[in-house]
């Protein structure tokens, strides 16, 4: 260890990747790590075991890995299941025909989805909430139930950007045409005042993509059908966000 780290306290423990999007990710949902601090040549997935070294982080993460050692399956199929129900978050990588993809080796089909979730059609970047178990082998993961991480329902609220098929409501909610259930003959312009409901998930600076909008105006209450959450009126939903509201919409 470098003299950098000579005063702070190391620990080593044993974990389970809880969410991983991009180049970094967390380890029983409490120790962030980043994809440079994984060793070895074994592919990281959302559900494997990994050797942690870990050390506290408190203005940034609290707990931060740095480094990474993946517990490989192994070879044969003959070792002890593990069906207790686990969950954990991650961000949808991509979709194929009516399968959703968190990672090359986690994925399952579009229809695991509860019947209630009218309003929800997984989009690239949302987050979920996954609950699993795992068997030997191979293919390990199983997927018995999936749904977004948080829902959230704001009323009367305003359009602030449109850019082609893309927009922005209150500088801090992303939607876009090619995702999102509207009424019949309606198309959201710049200063409509509408109700919506929004899902966890990462678009460009947004952290909030409306799955749902509505005219204030035509609205009438209807229960979210994604979670069981208490509904959040939209100044907590910007509490939940990072400060967005300054910034100018840019889609590449």
């Amino acid at each position: 260890l470098d003299s950098g780290r000579s005063d702070t306290e190391l620990t080593t423990v044993q974990g389970v990747v809880t969410s991983f999007c991009d180049d970094y990710g967390m380890i029983d949902e409490s120790i962030y790590f980043s994809s440079d601090v994984v060793t070895g040549d074994v592919p990281l997935k959302i559900g494997q075991k990994v050797n942690v070294v870990v050390e506290e982080d408190k203005p940034l993460y609290g707990l931060r890995a740095i480094k990474v050692d993946v517990v490989p399956h192994p070879l044969n199929g003959n070792g002890p299941s593990d069906s207790k129900l686990r969950v954990l978050n991650g961000c949808v990588a991509s979709i194929s025909e009516d399968t959703i993809y968190i990672s090359n080796i986690i994925y399952f089909p579009m229809d695991i989805f509860s019947e209630g979730m009218i309003y929800f059609v997984p989009y690239k970047g949302d987050w979920l909430k996954v609950e699993y178990s795992t068997e030997p082998g191979f293919s390990n993961f199983k997927a018995s139930s999936v749904k977004p991480t948080r829902c959230i329902h704001a009323e009367e609220v305003r359009v602030t950007h449109i850019r082609g098929r893309n927009g922005v409501i209150s500088n801090n909610i992303f939607f876009t045409l090619d995702s999102v259930k509207l009424p019949d003959g309606y198309v959201p312009k710049v200063d409509d005042i509408v109700n919506v409901i929004m899902v966890e998930s990462t678009q460009f600076c947004f952290k909030w993509r409306a799955v749902s909008i509505i005219p204030a105006q035509k609205f009438s209450p209807t229960p979210c059908g994604i979670t069981e959450q208490s509904t959040l009126d939209l100044r907590n939903a910007r509490a939940m966000t990072s400060t967005t509201s300054h910034l100018i919409l840019q889609f590449g």
